[in-house]
């Protein structure tokens, strides 16, 4: 593998790990220990560790440790709002095709199903692929990678806070968001992200949908 995918696998990695607890809050990363359980080498983990960094989900205090970032509710809330004015700016102008609202239908039915599973692994999954749809259909890049960048910790606060991704209403605010989006109501179609994404924003206990 190149030098840069190197990088790139070690950044998705780690972050995976991040995200779904596998390396908890406050956790110390030592850079050796982590290269040898990737099997890389110090650099591509060493530029993975920095790019984690940027993205709050590392911290370092230079000469003294670096470790995963604890879990500040503040932090939740604050990237729950930009996420969501994201959302919002992508579906101000989008118009989706038949295509893509069954795309969105079709990731609803696989969320719906993890629910009552209690899969909330396969529930997280399938709640990012249908709210990509829109964001992605708006061709506003600058929003996508502001979404990218701070769903890793709003989606690793539920993963350690909340025991699912909130049930049959969150369901039921899928459904409502794709049915305005097929109808071509912009205005409710934005109204249901902000009840979305009002949650952790407003500091509900219930968190995003």
């Amino acid at each position: 593998m190149g030098r840069s995918l190197l990088r790139d696998a070690a950044y998705e990695r780690l972050r995976a790990a991040i995200v779904d607890g596998t390396l908890e809050p406050g956790l110390v990363l030592r850079g050796d220990d982590l290269a040898e359980r990737l099997g890389l080498s110090r650099a591509p983990v060493r530029d993975a560790l920095g790019r984690l960094a940027a993205e709050g989900l590392v911290e370092s205090k230079p000469q003294s440790f670096t470790r995963v970032t604890p879990l500040v509710e503040r932090d939740v809330r604050d990237a729950a709002a930009v996420v969501g004015a994201m959302h919002d700016l992508a579906l101000q102008s989008v118009a989706l095709t038949g295509e893509q609202l069954d795309r969105m239908r079709a990731a609803g039915e696989r969320f719906a199903a993890a629910v009552r599973a209690g899969d909330l692994d396969a529930a997280l999954d399938a709640d990012d692929a249908l709210h990509a749809v829109p964001v992605l259909a708006c061709g506003n890049v600058a929003a996508a990678m502001t979404i990218e960048r701070f769903t890793p910790l709003i989606r690793r606060a539920e993963r350690l806070l909340w025991a699912s991704p909130h049930g049959e209403r969150s369901v039921r605010r899928h459904d409502e968001l794709i049915g305005a989006l097929a109808a071509g109501d912009r205005r409710r179609a934005r109204a249901v992200n902000r009840t979305i994404w009002g949650h952790i924003h407003q500091g509900d206990d219930s968190a995003a949908e």
